[in-house]
């Protein structure tokens, strides 16, 4: 059986930039790829906290230490600066890899810096 799991993501980073004008994607901090396991080009699911706004577009990368989350082209109408977002990327695994597989999980400030990572998510209190 073949599942799509949870890799990793940049959980409440700021946007910084929205432009329309841009090509198209998510232009986001070197650091911040890197630390979060996300892949320049790599498809990422942005889900806009602000206003409810969930969309697909692909990671390109931003100055290493900038901060920078630019929201770009046709999905810059998604998303303003100050708007929080959790951006995510998945993964296809076997049954037997999602057994053992912790996705990397990464926690910002709204200065997009990083105030804890983990590699879960606690249960979900009553």
């Amino acid at each position: 059986m073949h599942l799509t799991l949870l890799k990793c993501k940049l959980h409440r980073a700021c946007v910084t930039h929205a432009e329309v004008d841009y090509e198209g994607s998510c232009a986001i901090d070197e650091d911040l790829l890197k630390l979060s396991g996300i892949r320049e080009y790599e498809q990422i699911q942005i889900y806009n906290v602000t206003n409810g706004e969930r969309f697909t577009t692909y990671a390109i990368r931003a100055e290493a230490g900038s901060r920078v989350i630019s929201v770009n082209g046709a999905a810059a109408h998604k998303a303003a600066p100050g708007d929080r977002v959790i951006i995510c990327a998945y993964a296809g695994m076997t049954e037997a890899e999602a057994e053992v597989f912790k996705p990397d999980l990464v926690y910002l400030n709204e200065h997009n810096r990083v105030i804890r990572t983990g590699d879960a998510i606690p249960a979900q209190a009553a």
